[in-house]
């Protein structure tokens, strides 16, 4: 379905509720089917925390995970582990493309068995679990972070625990913070200095465990991109963290740059934007740290005619699409200068009015859908697949209705 996208122009004063981080929500649910005595709060109503619900209780042999690429990287170590259990673990065939080959490799080191079914280095993959008894593994730390962490995830219930030697320079470093982190309200030891990550052995937990996880810090920034475009809004969202554990945090810093402004109470957090900011003429910015608000950030710069220059962006490359080249091909067609290579955009500056009336494809991506959302309060424009904004914010339209977007007539395409 294609979605016609317009605003009204009335001014954005509104609450939103976000459910609990995608990010978190998997890695507390490995952990729970890990270990007995844990219970989470907040979960996330994604399509992907749903998938990765049911694949752990799922008794079948084969596991179809669809598009959700957390859930293959942290359910390829967890199945590696259940001793006497063979899973296949599939996907969409975007999903068949996406390499895997880095984990694999590290867990074949560790003694796991797993085979590729069809193309060598993507699933699906037949997974025999084993009772994995090494503890020491090295791998490529500059392609992607779930791989550290789904090691990680599954480390403590190994019988020595893990020692993990990353190569190279180490992507998304928060994310390892944030499992980390987790790990340790969970009871489990752990330390990472440098390019070492040691995580010491756990049988049980020392006692019964609750988590709440904090609201996704990812979908917020497309509210940071409304308040940025519509200047003069004032949009509260909760329930969120200052000290957050999420790399995403990043957002209150740069979005000051474009003049919205963040104000914490409490769990609820406050965007505002002044009509009289004066904006920069270009934005630079090192998102190695937090790639998953490039698209946001791209589109909202489109839109204010500010140019930006973003690097750290290579793992772009291999999520649910080339989201470099897809940001390329979609800000090209409503009238943008754009430039990409392996792992930077470079946007220039817009003089012209965008092109009314753009259908914007999402490539089965989630996040370009969302992105290009707030543009509507520029121009109108027709989000191609709106439905893919499930797999991590179900409720997204509804909730941009509220903002006084509207949706208008479903096209079914």
């Amino acid at each position: 379905m294609n979605l016609k996208l317009t605003h009204t122009g009335a001014d954005i004063k509104q609450r939103v509720l976000i459910t609990g981080s995608k990010s978190e929500t998997n890695r507390l649910l490995i952990l729970q089917a890990l270990f007995d005595g844990l219970t989470i709060d907040n979960i996330s109503n994604s399509d992907d925390a749903g998938v990765m619900q049911k694949a752990l209780a799922s008794e079948k042999e084969e596991v179809d995970i669809h598009h959700a690429g957390t859930a293959m990287r942290f359910l390829t170590a967890y199945f590696a582990t259940k001793s006497g259990r063979k899973t296949i673990l599939t996907g969409s065939p975007r999903m068949k493309e996406r390499p895997i080959g880095i984990l694999v490799d590290a867990l074949s080191q560790l003694g796991a068995d797993i085979q590729y079914l069809e193309s060598e280095g993507c699933p699906p993959l037949v997974i025999q679990g084993k009772t994995i008894t090494k503890n020491k593994v090295t791998l490529n730390a500059n392609v992607s972070s779930q791989y550290i962490s789904a090691l990680m995830l599954i480390a403590a219930s190994l019988p020595e625990g893990l020692e993990i030697h990353l190569e190279g320079k180490i992507t998304s470093v928060p994310y390892i913070n944030m499992t980390l982190s987790l790990l340790k309200e969970v009871g489990i030891e752990g330390t990472f200095n440098g390019q070492e990550i040691r995580i010491e052995p756990l049988k049980e937990l020392p006692e019964e465990k609750k988590l709440t996880v904090e609201s996704d810090w990812s979908s917020a920034s497309y509210y940071y991109s409304i308040a940025a475009l519509a200047p003069g809004s004032e949009i509260q969202i909760s329930s969120y963290k200052k000290e957050s554990l999420q790399g995403d945090v990043a957002l209150a810093t740069i979005y000051k740059q474009l003049g919205v402004i963040s104000t914490f109470d409490g769990a609820q957090l406050t965007l505002r934007s002044s009509k009289s900011f004066k904006l920069p003429q270009q934005l630079t910015l090192d998102l190695s740290n937090s790639p998953d608000i490039a698209q946001t950030i791209a589109v909202t710069c489109l839109g204010l005619g500010v140019s930006c220059h973003l690097t750290g962006l290579h793992t772009l490359k291999i999520k649910e699409t080339d989201r470099l080249e897809a940001l390329h091909e979609e800000i090209s067609k409503l009238g943008g200068t754009i430039s990409v290579n392996s792992d930077s955009l470079t946007l220039a500056s817009q003089k012209k009015d965008l092109v009314a009336g753009v259908s914007i494809a999402t490539y089965h991506d989630h996040r370009m859908a969302m992105a290009f959302a707030p543009l509507a309060l520029k121009v109108s424009l027709q989000i191609e697949d709106a439905g893919v904004v499930s797999k991590s914010y179900p409720g997204f339209w509804k909730d941009l209705e509220t903002l006084g977007f509207e949706t208008g007539s479903i096209i079914i395409a």
